[in-house]
């Protein structure tokens, strides 16, 4: 613990005692820093940010200007017990950025992976759980005990519900309310979030191959068009998923797994 020699502290900043500070660390003028906060090495704080809380803060994150980093959750049945923010490394959080600790209730920890870009004004709510290299456009906001995967964007003004699964890889269209459980790859759009059909763009920026999406082609056709359930046609498409593309069991997993809220079926 403490505040290691290496790092530049600006002479307006406060840093309350008990605080962790790595080597090669910046805390800019009239930044706030909690006596629990731990940033690792080479963490940046622009002026005006505060970091506050039972808050631990990965190598290379940058915190801009007027972002308020591990408060209490937005949730009245909280306490004051002591619960955790956890952020991993190289996260871009933009200005006036909330992120709030768990609850109790919750499993007490909200966390957030690495190489997120989290623009002006997004919000992540208490017990949340993000994935690395998650992309939220300005003024997001993901609400209590969501779990948002690896590589998912959420559009400008988007706000998603509390308990809502989002799948890796899938896109959240701007100014889209999203109820419930969106499946890896999906494409989200609307105000009330229709799932409109697949990511084909990400797909294709990460390079997957023309195979892969195919197959997932036809999954989604098959989840779309099938008899049954949502999930009865995810099951029919597990009988014939030894033979298909990792990114087809992708989804079959997610639809089968363990869900507090329903699945946006395609329209």
């Amino acid at each position: 613990m403490g505040i290691d020699p290496g790092a530049k502290i600006h002479p307006m900043a406060v840093v309350e005692a008990g605080a962790t500070i790595g080597p090669g660390c910046v805390i800019g003028p009239f930044c706030h820093v909690g006596a629990e906060v731990t940033l690792a090495a080479e963490v940046t704080l622009k002026s005006h940010a505060v970091v506050t809380g039972l808050t631990e803060i990965g190598q290379g994150s940058v915190i801009f200007p007027f972002a308020n980093i591990g408060d209490v959750p937005q949730d009245l049945k909280y306490s004051g017990e002591k619960t955790r923010l956890i952020i991993g490394q190289r996260n871009r959080i933009r200005e006036g950025v909330t992120m709030n600790t768990g609850t109790e209730g919750g499993g007490g920890i909200t966390r957030v992976g690495d190489d997120g870009l989290f623009m002006a004004g997004a919000h992540v709510a208490h017990d949340a759980q993000v994935g690395d290299r998650v992309i939220m456009a300005n003024n997001a906001a993901v609400a209590g005990h969501c779990i948002i995967a690896d590589d998912v964007i959420i559009g400008g003004l988007s706000g998603v519900h509390q308990f809502v699964r989002i799948g890796k890889g899938a896109i959240i269209g701007a100014v889209t309310m999203v109820t419930n459980d969106v499946i890896p790859y999906g494409l989200v759009q609307g105000p009330r979030g229709m799932l409109d059909g697949l990511n084909l763009v990400g797909l294709k920026r990460r390079g997957v191959a023309r195979e892969d999406i195919m197959a997932l082609r036809a999954a989604f056709q098959a989840l779309a068009q099938g008899d049954g359930a949502f999930q009865d046609r995810a099951k029919r498409l597990l009988d014939d998923v030894a033979g298909q593309s990792q990114y087809v069991r992708d989804i079959v997993d997610f639809v089968l797994g363990e869900s507090d809220r329903s699945f946006l079926t395609p329209g």
